[in-house]
């Protein structure tokens, strides 16, 4: 910790790396030290009683004396009441947080080291502000914009280096839309595929991620949005049969297909025009970056922020996965029938929670797009 800091305070929008990275810092505060002098207390609070208890359980264990006088090491891990959420926003919780600060500020970090991590972290308060003066701050997980995200390839720099191989250009791209921006799965994946190397000094290929990597977390990828997209009634009706009988609800499934078609509308149309070229890995990123730069004053204030509303905030990668061959990709005007139809059966189920009217009216809406494809 730099000279004159009280404390170490870590945080960011992902809580897996900033508890990872706090994981660590805690371990190397706490070498050569019994588990008589070790701490961890959980800050994670569903109302503000649970933050009152957290808070008092911390002053206990940054005040109570080492065993024989020596050196104590506290990690107040997991704490979420420093988020704009309903507890965090309590008057109550705010002046909790006045007596944390206190707290800290009367510790001496000779005697006991201090490791305070949370996620994720409202930053127009005070606390954040006092903690960048009075202790060494970390902010993990900004992708290097000053809005919150993640800098990929010093994430997997720091992996690979772990265990001494190196990840190709390509490759982290690849990894990243496949583990859908997750860093919990991206490092997970990093793990596998450098076990399955087996060899030093190796290096992990585009190829490799596209073999072994499944697609994680992607919303878009029910069963029913993939066969619809093929064209297939019977698989679109065996596989909405499948979705309720399952119990689940109709929105989840509509949704899915709406963002699918909304995607596959620009795309129709950025083909159509030849602003874009798509080729067996994905749409081309040269092509893709002149045509964004084209239609960015279309998107206005909004064009940075990824959305389904925003082809141009999406993956290339991701994006071939979902126009696949270009020769089978539906007409413009198929496409927009198929929104207004969408848009005519959300209409349709407002206010119905009956499940088999749900699937009856998915089915029939499934029937009215593709009996004629």
């Amino acid at each position: 910790m730099p000279s004159g800091k009280q404390f170490t305070f870590i945080y960011g929008p992902d809580d897996y790396l900033v508890d990872r990275l706090a994981r660590e810092r805690f371990a190397k505060a706490s070498e050569g030290l019994d588990d008589f002098s070790c701490d961890t207390i959980n800050g994670s609070a569903a109302n503000v009683g649970e933050v009152e208890a957290i808070v008092k359980q911390f002053r206990d264990a940054v005040q109570t004396m080492g065993l024989f006088g020596g050196r104590r090491a506290v990690w107040l891990k997991d704490v979420n009441f420093l988020a704009d959420t309903v507890t965090g926003r309590a008057e109550s919780t705010l002046k909790l947080v006045e007596d944390l600060r206190e707290i800290l500020e009367a510790i001496n970090p000779a005697e006991v080291s201090v490791i305070l991590s949370a996620s994720p972290v409202d930053r127009r308060r005070s606390f954040p502000k006092w903690c960048e003066k009075h202790a060494e701050t970390i902010r993990i997980g900004d992708g290097g914009r000053g809005a919150p995200g993640i800098d990929w390839k010093a994430l997997a720099d720091e992996e690979c280096r772990r265990w001494d191989v190196q990840l190709a250009p390509d490759a982290l791209e690849l990894l990243v839309a496949k583990t859908n921006g997750n860093a919990r799965l991206f490092i997970g994946e990093i793990q596998k595929l450098a076990t399955y190397l087996d060899e030093p000094g190796g290096t992990i290929t585009e190829a490799l991620v596209d073999q072994l990597v499944p697609v994680f977390g992607e919303g878009d990828f029910f069963e029913a949005t993939e066969a619809f997209f093929a064209g297939d009634l019977g698989w679109t009706l065996d596989a909405l049969h499948r979705h309720f009988f399952a119990g689940h609800d109709a929105r989840p499934v509509l949704a899915s297909l709406q963002n699918r078609n909304r995607l596959l509308i620009q795309l129709r149309a950025l083909l159509t025009d030849k602003q874009i070229r798509l080729g067996p890995r994905g749409v081309d990123k040269a092509s893709f970056e002149r045509a964004s730069l084209a239609c960015r004053d279309l998107f206005g204030s909004a064009f940075t922020e990824k959305s389904g509303f925003n082809v141009f905030t999406q993956n290339p990668w991701y994006l071939g996965k979902v126009a696949g061959d270009p020769e089978k990709l539906p007409p413009l005007k198929r496409l927009i029938d198929n929104q207004l139809e969408f848009v005519r059966t959300f209409e349709k189920l407002l206010g119905t929670s009956d499940k088999t009217e749900q699937e009856e009216t998915l089915r029939a809406m499934a029937v009215r797009c593709l009996a004629g494809t």
